[in-house]
């Protein structure tokens, strides 16, 4: 099971990442490098693999959160390099919460609670619709206000369940 780790920060450089001696994936997989505000660095490793929220384009000088599987295995070289999962850039319109979900729609770390609208989309990354239960899954959850509680609670607007 995936446990998400975060790192947020501004994105100081993007460069070509290669896999293969052999030039296969050329293009393919590129590295963000991403500084936080107390100076820690952060090397994510993007594949065609990694979700980006709203397929958002990513430069140089972007706010941005990657997120990773804080379970698998890591080189231990500096600064660390991990393999984005899902990487967001920051909006001040919307926020993103990308975490496991409970039975009754908390964060593991219990400062989110969904409630939800019959207006609220929930796909899978495809972008198609997703029809069974989202409890007790992880998810990408994009939501704007909410109350200022413990656990907060929102009524997003989007929901992306993330299967495998």
């Amino acid at each position: 099971m995936v446990q998400f780790f975060s790192f947020r920060g501004t994105v100081t450089s993007i460069s070509e990442f290669f896999i293969g001696a052999n030039g296969e994936g050329a293009g393919c997989y590129t590295l963000v490098s991403v500084v936080n505000g107390d100076g820690g660095t952060v090397n994510f490793v993007v594949s065609p693999d990694t979700y980006f929220v709203d397929q958002a384009m990513v430069a140089v000088g972007d706010q941005v959160t990657g997120y990773y599987d804080g379970n698998a295995p890591v080189p231990l070289i500096y600064p660390p390099q991990y393999r984005a999962l899902i990487m967001v850039k920051e909006s001040p319109y919307q926020q993103v919460k990308v975490d496991f979900f409970n039975n009754q729609l908390v964060s593991s770390d219990g400062q989110l609670k969904l409630n939800l609208s019959p207006y609220t989309s929930i796909t899978i990354r495809n972008g198609q619709v997703f029809s069974h239960s989202f409890e007790n899954r992880n998810l990408i959850v994009i939501y704007g206000p909410s109350t200022r509680s413990i656990p907060a609670q929102t009524t997003p607007y989007r929901i992306i369940v993330w299967c495998g």
